[in-house]
Formats: C-alpha cells, sequence, structure tokens
C-alpha cells in the first residue's frame, strides 16, 4: 500500500508541474498587455517598460515559466497586475467559498444518487427502476450552469424563495446556508442521476458474483449482504469517475458562481479574464487544476484501501 501512494503522489506531482508549465505558456499568449492594461492606455512607453522590469515581463517566456515554476514551489502565484496584491492572498481567500459549494452539491447529489442506485438495482427492470432511470438520463445532461439559470430564475425571481446573488452576510451561518442552497443545487443536479446510474450497473454486476449466491443460499440477510458485501464493491466506480470528473465539478461551480455573483475563484477568474489580469488568472486555474490532482489522488487511496487487490495491481 505505501509503495502505491508513493507511486500516486510522484505522477500526481509530474503531471501537476507539466500543467502548469502548459498553462503558463497558454496564458501568456493569448494577446494583451498587462502594462497597458495595468497602468492605463495613457502611460508612457518608460512607464510601462518600468513596470515590465519591475514584473519580470521583459524575460523570454521560458524564463519565466522557469522563475513561475520556481515561485510556485515556494507558494508564490505572482502579484495582481491592477493592485499590487499577492495572488496568493487573493487565491485562498477565494477558494474555501469554492471548495464550499463544489463539495456541498457534490454531497448532497451522492446522498440522492446512492440510495437510488441501490433501490433501482434491487428492483432491476420494476417500474421504480424505469422511472429512476429515466430521471437519471434527464439530469445528467443538464449543464451546471444552465441549471443554474433556470434556478434562478424560478426560485429566485418568480417564487422568491431563495436570495439570487452574494454568500450571504458574514458571520450569519443562516444566511450564509440561504445563499448556498441554489448555487449548490445546480452544482449537483446533473450528478444525482450519473451516481445513481454508477451505483445501479455496479450493484447488479455485483449481487450477480458467485460469492453473494453463497451469502443468499446460506441464509444471510438481504441488508446484510447489500450493505456489507455488495455497496463496498459497487461504490469503487463512483469514487474513481468522482475523481476523474472533479474537473467537470469545480468548472461547474466556477460558472455558477458568476451566474449567483458568488465571491469565489470563479468569479475572480471571470473578472481577471475580462481585464486580462493574466497573474490572476494563472493563479485560479493552478490552483483549480491542483485540486483536480489531489481529488484523483485521495481517490485513488479510497480505491485501494476498499480493494487491496488494486493496490497491487497499480
Amino acid at each position: 500500500m505505501a509503495s502505491y501512494i508513493a507511486r500516486r503522489f510522484v505522477l500526481g506531482v509530474a503531471v501537476l508541474l507539466v500543467a502548469m508549465t502548459i498553462l503558463f505558456l497558454l496564458i501568456y499568449t493569448v494577446p494583451g498587455d498587462p502594462a497597458t492594461i495595468a497602468l492605463g492606455p495613457r502611460a508612457s512607453e518608460l512607464q510601462k517598460e518600468a513596470f515590465r522590469l519591475r514584473m519580470g515581463l521583459d524575460q523570454p517566456l521560458a524564463v519565466q515559466a522557469l522563475n513561475f515554476l520556481w515561485s510556485l514551489l515556494h507558494g508564490d502565484l505572482g502579484t495582481d497586475i491592477l493592485n499590487q496584491r499577492p495572488v496568493t492572498q487573493m487565491v485562498l481567500a477565494a477558494l474555501p467559498k469554492t471548495v464550499l459549494l463544489a463539495v456541498t452539491g457534490l454531497g448532497w447529489a451522492a446522498l440522492i444518487g446512492i440510495p437510488l442506485g441501490i433501490w433501482a438495482a434491487l428492483r432491476p427492470d420494476s417500474w421504480t427502476d424505469r422511472i429512476i432511470g429515466l430521471i437519471s438520463t434527464s439530469v445528467v445532461a443538464l449543464p451546471a450552469f444552465l441549471m443554474a439559470i433556470y434556478a434562478l430564475i424560478l426560485f429566485s425571481v418568480q417564487l422568491r424563495w431563495f436570495p439570487s446573488i452574494g454568500a450571504g452576510e458574514p458571520g450569519d451561518f443562516g444566511d450564509q446556508i440561504h445563499h448556498l442552497v441554489l448555487p449548490a443545487f445546480a452544482v449537483g443536479v446533473a450528478w444525482v442521476g450519473y451516481i445513481a446510474r454508477l451505483v445501479r450497473v455496479a450493484m447488479l454486476e455485483t449481487l450477480a458474483e458467485p460469492h453473494v449466491r453463497t451469502y443468499e443460499a446460506f441464509g444471510v440477510g438481504k441488508a446484510h449482504i447489500v450493505l456489507r458485501c455488495v455497496l463496498p464493491i459497487a461504490i469503487i466506480p463512483v469514487i474513481s469517475v468522482l475523481g476523474v470528473g472533479m474537473g467537470n465539478l469545480l468548472s461547474g461551480a466556477v460558472l455558477v458562481e458568476v451566474v449567483f455573483s458568488r465571491p469565489g475563484l470563479g468569479s475572480m477568474a471571470y473578472d481577471a479574464v475580462i481585464s486580462r489580469n493574466f497573474p490572476v488568472v494563472l493563479g485560479s486555474v493552478v490552483v483549480t487544476t491542483a485540486l483536480y490532482v489531489v481529488a484523483n489522488f485521495l481517490a485513488d487511496i479510497a480505491i485501494a484501501m476498499l480493494d487491496p487487490r488494486l493496490a497491487e495491481k497499480g
């Protein structure tokens, strides 16, 4: 197990470094002069050159990329070119809000999707199975941002059950939860169907295994078989898909933040893209990519703990 975790960790670090380099090169090849954006169109060329020199923008792109990776290893994501604030501080302030939104959306989706998948697997080809399958297929195709717009129009504008913008008053836990309900619903609704379908398929495959038939032949209770023998195996594909799908989950959370004007990585990255604030854009994307790699790493560990045979193969 230890060697498996070590290999996965090294692989994750390598993927992260390669991804950071590619992201840096892509973002800094986007048209737009950071010096002009920071100083304004009326700034003189001398002022722009002084700004580029201070920010290290006068160096070759490869040197800038190496400097960025070196600074990244020391926890430095650069400086906001508009207000000269450290990007690391900005990202750390916005990160908990985005993670809270993504985890809440995924949490309620799992709490509903897993029981639905179990229910459908225990009653295959029944009318309840077909209804669950129809609902699952319908919601899977809904993008998070589209669901956010519909939820905003229906529950905020027309019914006025939930607030339409913001994250709630600081220090008021009830108000923050009230502001979180609709965005979390928009983020997680598509995952309800996805998780339900995965659990159903995995449960049906596991229920057909010989050892499960043996338990049934010896009179072991159905609840014990499902909860202790079948579900831990059937949940493995769900954990694997969630780890791989963390990128989609985070991107959905980012878009939902923009729709609901919630503070977080999404809103910060959107404003930075509009203003061509490259260090903030890069810092937001870097942290999002790091979260994706960490999620995959944790998913691999969880899967290995549930099924040690996979750790021996991997």
